[in-house]
C-alpha cells in the first residue's frame, strides 16, 4: 500500500525525469518506484534516483552528510547534487542509479565487500560539526512505535530486553564514542553496485550518517547470527573482512562480543519491535523468524549485557 501523498510521488517523479534528461540527450525512459514507506520515498527515471527523505529532516545535517558523500565516492555513492530541494515539505535529493543486491540470490551476497566498506568508513576522519549517528534513535522509534499500536502479547518480552540497556543505546544518553565516522543503518538493502550493473558496491542512504561507535553498523549481522537467522561461516566470513580491513570496532583478534553485545542486542530489540507492531496493525500472528526475534528479547531480558572495553585501534 502506497503511504506517499499523491501530489508528492507525481512531482517526484517528474523530478526525476527531469534530471534523467537533462543528463543524458538519449534516455530510455522508464520510471518505478523503489521505495514507499514513511521514512522515504524513492522514485527511479533511467539511471537517474529521485529521494523524498522523512518528513522533519534537518536542511543543515542532510546537507553535511551529502557533502561527505561526495568526498568520499569510493564507499559513499556520491549524490548528483550536494544541495537537497523543497518539494511538498520534504527535502529532495538525487543520485546515480546503482544495481541493488539481488535478493533471489543470497549466496551472492556482498558480506565481505560491506564489512569492508564498513571498516574503510569507520577510519575516515571525522569531519566537523557532523552530527550523531542516528541508529539509536531509530531504535527508539521502532520501540515508541510499538507502544502506540496497542497490546500484543510479545510486546512484554521486547520492552524487557530494552530495558537492559545503557542509556545510550536507548537514545536516551550521548553514545560513548563520537570519534567515528558511522552508517548508522547498514543492511544489505544499502549497498550498490555503481556503475550498474558490475561496478564496484558502495553503500548508499546518508540519512543516519554520523559520528557515533562504530560496532552499531556491525550490529544486524551480528544480531541475525545470534539469533539463528544468520549462518554462522556467513558471520565468520563478515567479521574476518572487517578485521582484514583494519576495522576499528571490534579488537584485531579474540572475542568480538564485548563490542557488540549492547549494540547487537539493541538492533535484536529494534527488529522485534517493528515486526510485533507490523502484526498488530496486520492483525495477524507473527511468524517463525518474527518469533525468533521475540524468543531473543527473553533470553536479552535474563542475562546482563557485556560492555566493551576500549581496545587498541
Amino acid at each position: 500500500m502506497n503511504s506517499a501523498p499523491g501530489p508528492l510521488l507525481a512531482d517526484l517523479t517528474a523530478k526525476a525525469r527531469a534530471t534523467a534528461h537533462a543528463r543524458a540527450s538519449a534516455c530510455p525512459c522508464g520510471a518505478a518506484t523503489l521505495a514507499d514507506r514513511p521514512d522515504g520515498l524513492v522514485v527511479r527515471h533511467a539511471d537517474t534516483v529521485a529521494k523524498a527523505h522523512p518528513p522533519g529532516t534537518d536542511p543543515a545535517e542532510l546537507a553535511g552528510r551529502l557533502t561527505l558523500a561526495g568526498r568520499h565516492p569510493g564507499i559513499l555513492l556520491p549524490p548528483l547534487d550536494p544541495a537537497p530541494v523543497a518539494l511538498h515539505g520534504r527535502l529532495v535529493t538525487f543520485w546515480p542509479y546503482g544495481a541493488p543486491v539481488d535478493p533471489e540470490d543470497p549466496d551472492a551476497a556482498p558480506w565481505e565487500g560491506a564489512a569492508a566498506l564498513l571498516a574503510r568508513l569507520h577510519r575516515t576522519p571525522t569531519p566537523r560539526n557532523l552530527p550523531a549517528m542516528r541508529g539509536p534513535a531509530k531504535a527508539a522509534q521502532a520501540v515508541a512505535r510499538l507502544r502506540e499500536v496497542g497490546p500484543h502479547p510479545a510486546a512484554a518480552s521486547v520492552l524487557r530486553a530494552w530495558a537492559t540497556l545503557p542509556p545510550w543505546a536507548r537514545a536516551e544518553a550521548r553514545m560513548p564514542r563520537t570519534d567515528t565516522l558511522c552508517h548508522g543503518d547498514l543492511h544489505l538493502g544499502q549497498l550498490v553496485r555503481h556503475p550498474a550493473p558490475a561496478g564496484p558496491w558502495l553503500l548508499i542512504d546518508v540519512d543516519d550518517l554520523g559520528v557515533g561507535v562504530p560496532a552499531w553498523d556491525l550490529a544486524r549481522p551480528a544480531a541475525w547470527y545470534a539469533c539463528g537467522l544468520l549462518p554462522p561461516d556467513v558471520w565468520a566470513r563478515f567479521l574476518a573482512a572487517y578485521r582484514e580491513a583494519s576495522g576499528p570496532a571490534v579488537p584485531a583478534e579474540g572475542d568480538p562480543w564485548p563490542a557488540l553485545d549492547v549494540p547487537a542486542r539493541a538492533l535484536t530489540a529494534q527488529t522485534a519491535a517493528r515486526a510485533v507492531a507490523k502484526a498488530v496493525a496486520a492483525g495477524r500472528s507473527l511468524d517463525e523468524v518474527e518469533q525468533s526475534l521475540v524468543d531473543a528479547c527473553d533470553r536479552m531480558a535474563t542475562v546482563p549485557p557485556q560492555f566493551a572495553q576500549e581496545h587498541a585501534k
